[in-house]
């Protein structure tokens, strides 16, 4: 009786033994969704025997991978697409026919440029529901009166149809076709890379029909490995130790994919490279003397899975060329590049998904995902220094490639911007925002380890503010903060989350993580508990970016001797220096005097944080003050030390003027509604109170002039480095000389360095 018993313990040891041999090579690190799930039912369509066999690809000036000019291959040659009558119906069954789940939308007119060869199909009309393009009605296939200047394009979803599967009907012109899966991933297959994050290296798998499949490595080069790494976020691929993967190679049996692959080696993604040769029948998956292709990335300096920040510490970095401004996550923003010590943008007058690629691989990201026009991060400021840049993909920076030195025509309605692939860190997966009435807003809840287990829990809301909020906007890919919130019982999170597993949080802003911000550790310290007391977000995926015109500021500047009997207002508001409470009523103050003109170049209407109900009257000055502080005035030495200071409340934050074709919208007139509209200014005098600096107790010398605006972070912005503005001033003693006035961060480090003490472009320490 006790054979059966042991063979039944054998089998289940050997069951055990084999799942534990399995894992140790399974994929590790991987955020939702690379899971392999069970196997998809995809079909593919039944045609009719007598429809035209063709096949589609996206072609053109592409800004996504999954847009272009849409290409019909019939009869050993390539040609387009009309726009007469060309409808939503007819993108959907082009999108479906390449695999994405839906198209977006359609452009007439050759947006993508002129195609070449034939017109294949003109007046087209689709219900939506055909299997492919050729079973919409038409003139009939090559039947056309239209011209290239008249070939359609799409835009499709970038999700891909669950089990696709790719069926190539053109067995004598597959190299001229593009790769169509349905998804690509690196498996990681060595156990030290299985666990680090990002995941570097290991097989390339492509998703064909529901089934992860590898790709036979015969016809595998160097730039096939540079596209699958930039389209996972690295900026470049390196050598590996082969003899290892060979070795793991004999002892496993593989599912090949049919086809190889054949890349240039400056797409943006593999859906843009060729299909390579067809694998040959060499028996059940064989790859002949083969084995599976293997890619090893190199992440960027900010991916990298060990940080070597104290030993780049003792070294002064070399100053970029290029940077991101006004994006709401890692990888994004527009484009601005270093010329002759200042800070400008690129026109997008043909910019495209290849120049972006270039910016992205620069700045330590992979390729580009879309290359923005129109201003779409907010505007920058000062000169327009590219315009019609063209490069070849393989440039290390954009200021390699050609570009039209003349940017007439181009404003800063037109700056290029790109949105980057960077690595699956999976910070995502280590927050979440809950009891919010929307997916951006809600009580913020970690994960951390507790008693070596992973539990759910709250943060302490003590010294939670904007910064903070932001990091988890970034963190969770919902954009800006537009509040961060102290309190959070009106939001009923998770019960078992309750209790507070982090606190003490500090941010500069920049952080990918909440967890990247210096916090309390273990010990942790938070009188009020968390609960209701727990901190809270609002996210909005567009905010306000305020900019001060330093030309305003230094064409403006003056002095004035004001008696203290009409500084009575001023005085209460505290606008005036400490001395002023001991100076006699019949004195004179001295007031350095200049202009302020706000600009708000965001995405968003600016706003103040407080709702108009909460606005303090001010009885002295007959109007209502909607932020505490809205500015700081400081007047510095050279080494940096502060001399005279003055502050201003927003008292009246309303549209003074607006760019041609933007209407105001705010006005201070009988308790009006107060901001600043997106493409609007709003100019504070130099006649109005307190809008100036008292110095009257400053000695004659040279100093530095600094203007902040919202120095508490009241409100979110896009971009709050050029908050500030810095000018050389000098003093006489009876005159003032305001010069070399200039936007923080605007210029060069080289030029900041005539400014001692403010070096970074952080406008205020916290």
């Amino acid at each position: 009786m006790r054979a059966p018993c042991s063979l039944t313990c054998c089998v289940t040891a050997l069951l055990s033994l084999w799942a534990l041999c399995q894992a140790q090579y399974d994929q590790w690190g991987y955020p939702q969704g690379y899971a392999e799930p069970a196997e998809e039912h995809y079909k593919v369509p039944e045609l009719p025997p007598d429809t035209p066999r063709i096949q589609l690809r996206l072609a053109g000036e592409k800004r996504k991978h999954n847009e272009g000019r849409v290409e019909v291959f019939y009869e050993g040659e390539w040609g387009t697409v009309c726009d007469d009558d060309f409808s939503i119906h007819g993108a959907q069954v082009v999108c479906k026919e390449l695999g994405y789940l839906e198209a977006i939308s359609w452009s007439p007119g050759s947006k993508y440029g002129r195609g070449e060869g034939r017109i294949w199909f003109d007046n087209v009309h689709c219900t939506g529901k055909e299997k492919t393009l050729a079973l919409c009605s038409s003139n009939g296939i090559g039947v056309s009166d239209c011209k290239h200047t008249e070939d359609v394009g799409v835009l499709c979803s970038d999700k891909r149809i669950p089990g696709f599967k790719f069926v190539n009907t053109l067995t004598n012109s597959v190299e001229s076709l593009n790769l169509q899966v349905e998804d690509v991933r690196i498996r990681a297959i060595l156990g030290t890379y299985r666990k680090r994050i990002p995941v570097t290296e290991g097989y390339v798998e492509v998703k064909d029909g529901g089934k992860w499949k590898q790709i036979c490595d015969e016809h595998w080069t160097l730039m096939d490995s540079r596209v699958v790494c930039g389209m996972f976020g690295f900026p470049g691929e390196r050598k590996y130790n082969a003899r290892v993967y060979k070795m793991f190679a004999r002892r496993r049996k593989h599912n090949y994919w049919d086809y190889s692959v054949n890349c240039t080696g400056t797409e943006a993604h593999l859906s843009s490279c060729k299909l390579g040769q067809a694998l040959l029948e060499k028996g059940n998956g064989s790859c002949g003397q083969g084995m599976p292709v293997v890619v090893s990335c190199v992440p960027g300096r900010a991916f990298a899975p060990t940080s070597m920040a104290g030993f780049r510490k003792a070294f002064r970095q070399e100053q970029p060329l290029v940077r991101l401004r006004g994006g709401a996550i890692v990888g994004e923003g527009r484009v601005e590049v270093l010329k002759n010590g200042e800070w400008g943008t690129i026109c997008d007058d043909k910019w495209n998904l290849l120049s972006a690629t270039v910016v992205c691989r620069e700045l330590g990201f992979g390729t580009a995902k879309e290359a923005l026009s129109g201003g779409q991060l907010g505007q920058g400021m000062g000169s327009v220094h590219m315009n019609e840049v063209g490069c070849s993909g393989f440039e290390k920076s954009i200021t390699e490639c050609s570009f039209n030195k003349e940017s007439l025509g181009c404003s800063h309605e037109e700056d290029a911007g790109v949105r980057c692939n960077v690595p699956a860190m999976g910070f995502e997966q280590r927050l979440r925002l809950s009891g919010g009435r929307t997916p951006f807003e809600g009580r913020v809840e970690v994960l951390a380890e507790k008693n070596g287990s992973l539990v759910w829990g709250t943060v302490c809301s003590e010294g939670w503010g904007t910064m903070e909020a932001m990091v988890v906007c970034r963190q969770l890919g919902l954009g800006f903060a537009s509040h961060a919130f102290k309190e959070t019982w009106y939001w009923q999170g998770a019960v078992n989350a309750d209790d507070v597993v982090m606190s003490g949080v500090r941010c500069s802003g920049t952080e990918m993580s909440l967890a990247h911000c210096l916090h309390h550790g273990a010990h942790l310290d938070c009188p009020k508990g968390g609960a209701r007391f727990a901190a809270g977000v609002s996210c909005s995926e567009t905010a306000p970016d305020l900019v001060l015109n330093p030309q305003a500021v230094e064409q403006t500047t003056y002095l004035e001797d004001r008696p203290m009997l009409m500084l009575q207002c001023a005085y209460e508001e505290n606008c005036l220096s400490t001395t002023a409470s001991q100076a006699p009523a019949n004195s004179y103050r001295r007031l350095l005097r200049f202009s302020s003109q706000i600009h708000n170049n965001g995405q968003a209407d600016f706003r103040p944080k407080a709702g108009r109900h909460t606005w303090i009257w001010h009885d002295c000055h007959r109007h209502y003050h909607s932020m505490e502080v809205f500015t700081h005035y400081d007047l510095l030495s050279l080494n940096g030390t502060k001399v005279a200071e003055g502050q201003k409340a927003s008292f009246c934050l309303e549209d003074t003027e607006c760019d041609e074709g933007i209407e105001k919208k705010y006005e201070c007139a009988n308790f009006g509604e107060q901001g600043i509209t997106l493409g609007c200014w709003d100019t504070y005098r130099h006649d109005i109170d307190c809008q100036w600096v008292d110095i009257t107790d400053v000695k004659p010398g040279d100093y530095l002039f600094q203007i902040i605006i919202n120095p508490n972070y009241e409100v979110a912005e896009t971009d709050f480095t050029n908050n500030v503005v810095k000018c050389m001033c000098r003093y006489d003693g009876h005159r003032v000389w305001m010069y070399n006035c200039h936007i923080g961060g605007s210029v060069g480090s080289e030029t900041e360095d005539m400014f001692p003490g403010l070096l970074n472009n952080q406008v205020t320490h916290r």
